[in-house]
């Protein structure tokens, strides 16, 4: 079975999330072709795309957003994703049994779950959002008279949990602002669920986007169980990693030359490049890993590849009329003037004309 070394492995995942060389993709082709963006906070779907795409402008995004060709919806590993509204439909179901798991394990309303008619829950939910979109905050009263002895909050969870909502505008409209407001996607969207999700052809899509990868790469991206019996039944190509472990690939998919170049990058909080393998080297060593997943209340910050690996975070400040890159890297930078030159391009789409821009840089090493 061939070996891919890492650097091989990094540039083939680079290429494949669009990352060595922007795309002229259209925002609803890139989400697609990612098959989603990790989007529990509204705007670093932005951020990941500017880096992704030629020419990339926020409105390219809100437009689709508020025309519904995309939405924000909890699918994947439980968390809220920007996706088609195509990929809506057909991921939703894939991911039911996760949210459904989800229900009853959760430790913080597990307990006043118990006993609760799952059903009745979801039909009562369904007609108070069909009636007319609700944030947590008008959902949890109404619930609440139906079921006075449970706790409101526990049955807004689950009612998110086993309906599929999405976030509707103004949430997450480049340049305003708005609580997350919910309704059903069958009603935003006008169309039912996929009757089934085919989980091995959105395992391709993984590959095509992610791959090559591991079994235990699937299911930490998906947050799904069982994959091993279903990838038993494609028809994959087969190599190990340097660590002997079998990496799985699309039949003809492309491999990229490992001596490509890999340009300074600046990755969004959370994107998925950083959360979508088990094991996780292909772009970070385990120490770079160690320190960025230690940061405080899970948030994970901007991020910046160099020569194709994690190398640091970046975070803008504002100030009256100013606006500021602070970059902390994680070691010293074999081309800090590149690496500068692109955080430029960042604040120049970030920030609006007439506001002061910097760049500073410190090196941080621990």
């Amino acid at each position: 079975m061939p070996v891919l070394t890492q650097r091989q492995l990094n540039r083939t995942t680079l290429q494949r999330q669009l990352l060595l060389r922007r795309s002229g993709k259209s925002a609803v082709e890139a989400v697609e072709h990612l098959v989603g963006m990790q989007a529990q906070a509204p705007f670093p779907p932005y951020f990941g795309l500017w880096t992704r795409l030629s020419g990339f402008q926020p409105d390219d995004l809100a437009q689709r957003l508020l025309d519904r060709s995309v939405v924000r919806i909890v699918l994947m590993r439980g968390t809220v994703h920007l996706v088609s509204a195509e990929d809506c439909l057909l991921l939703r179901p894939m991911v039911q049994p996760l949210l459904d798991r989800g229900v009853r394990s959760n430790t913080q309303h597990r307990s006043e779950l118990v006993g609760l008619d799952e059903d009745e829950l979801t039909a009562v939910g369904r007609k108070l959002l069909d009636e007319q979109p609700r944030s947590a905050a008008q959902l949890r009263p109404l619930l609440a008279e139906r079921w006075p002895d449970r706790s409101p909050a526990a049955l807004a969870f689950a009612v998110r949990n086993l309906l599929p909502l999405v976030q509707i505008p103004p949430r997450a409209i480049w340049g305003r602002s708005g609580q997350p407001v919910y309704a059903t996607a069958e009603t935003w969207l006008g169309r039912p669920l996929a009757d089934s999700a085919s989980v091995d052809e959105v395992l391709r899509r993984y590959l095509a986007a992610f791959g090559p990868a591991t079994v235990a790469d699937m299911q930490t991206w998906s947050g799904l169980r069982g994959l091993k019996d279903v990838v038993r039944g494609m028809d994959l190509r087969g190599f190990r990693d340097e660590s002997g472990r079998e990496l799985l690939d699309l039949p003809g998919a492309e491999l990229a030359d490992p001596e490509l170049p890999s340009p300074p990058r600046f990755l969004p909080p959370f994107d998925n490049l950083l959360l979508s393998h088990h094991d996780r080297s292909r772009v970070m060593s385990p120490e770079d890993r160690k320190r960025l997943f230690s940061v405080k209340n899970a948030v994970l910050p901007g991020t910046i590849l160099v020569d194709g690996f994690l190398h640091g975070t970046w975070q803008i400040t504002r100030e009256r009329d100013a606006a500021t890159l602070h970059i902390t890297a994680y070691r010293a930078l074999p081309d800090a003037e590149a690496l500068a030159e692109e955080g430029r391009r960042l604040l120049a789409f970030a920030e609006p004309d007439g506001v002061e821009q910097s760049v500073n840089i410190v090196v941080d090493a621990e």
